[in-house]
């Protein structure tokens, strides 16, 4: 694999950078990046296999270090991809508890398909946990997520218990 001036996944951790430096809620989901990643993965494995038959049959160890060189360059290319499907997933989540069930039409452009339909599946399990809680009433814990500034509070009953004492 012969690169010009570029190291193994530096494609990988640009899209992590990209997305950490993005102003936008998220930011555009970086197709062309992941694929060109998961190609880079897919060609430092294929050039790993073939030396490992070359080496298996040689028996040659100077062609130990770079097979290592390479599995550490997949490795860094898989964690940096997952990192950067983790933090969008991340976003997403926070997605449903700043703006509820529905995605705002700007932000759901960012969103590829696979994105979409994860929201959408966390937005029924978060809406069918809040309806389980609370008694069979039902809790929206999406609310209210800043906490109060007072130290007090004012809790009003469904049913007056009069005076309690301590």
């Amino acid at each position: 694999m012969a690169k010009s001036n570029k190291m193994f996944a530096d494609k990988a951790f640009e899209l992590i950078k990209e997305l950490e430096r993005s102003s936008q809620t998220i930011p555009p989901f970086d197709d062309d990046g992941v694929r060109q990643v998961l190609e880079e993965i897919k060609a430092i494995f294929e050039e790993n296999c073939a030396q490992a038959a070359n080496y298996s049959t040689s028996g040659d160890r100077t062609l130990w270090p770079l097979l290592n060189f390479r599995h550490a360059a997949l490795q860094r290319n898989k964690r940096c991809l997952l990192t950067y499907l983790y933090q969008r997933l991340l976003r997403i989540k926070a997605l449903r508890w700043e703006f509820g069930p529905i995605i705002p039409a700007d932000i759901k452009a960012s969103l590829c398909e696979p994105e979409v339909n994860f929201f959408n599946t966390y937005s029924k399990s978060l809406a069918s946990y809040m309806r389980s809680i609370g008694d069979g009433q039902g809790i929206d814990l999406t609310g209210d997520l800043r906490p109060p500034k007072s130290l007090y509070i004012e809790v009003r009953c469904v049913e007056d218990y009069d005076n309690i004492q301590r």
